[in-house]
């Protein structure tokens, strides 16, 4: 089962910063800034965070994960917007 997250994250250097925002493309929804939505299985979200440890700067840098509930319930709904809206990505099939 995926759980939808909103990843934020507040980087010190822009040189992580990059390398963060980069990493988080291939996890989710670039939302804002430095906010992505994410459907993260338990190993996703293990493989993120391991891969985010190895950027960060533990001391200086953070990442804040907000659990929005199952990919699949209430998270579908549980971002509310004032001003533009927020559309969700269209989510289907990959063709390679």
């Amino acid at each position: 089962m995926k759980v939808s997250y909103v990843v934020t994250y507040d980087i010190c250097n822009p040189k992580r910063l990059r390398a963060v925002f980069n990493l988080m493309k291939g996890y989710g929804e670039h939302l804002q800034y430095s906010v992505f939505r994410c459907d993260l299985s338990d190993m996703g979200r293990a493989k993120l965070k391991g891969e985010l440890v190895q950027v960060l700067d533990m001391r200086v840098d953070q990442v804040m994960f907000i659990d929005l509930g199952p990919a699949d319930g209430r998270a579908a709904v549980a971002i509310e917007t004032i001003g533009r809206g927020w559309i969700p990505e269209a989510r289907g099939a990959v063709i390679v």
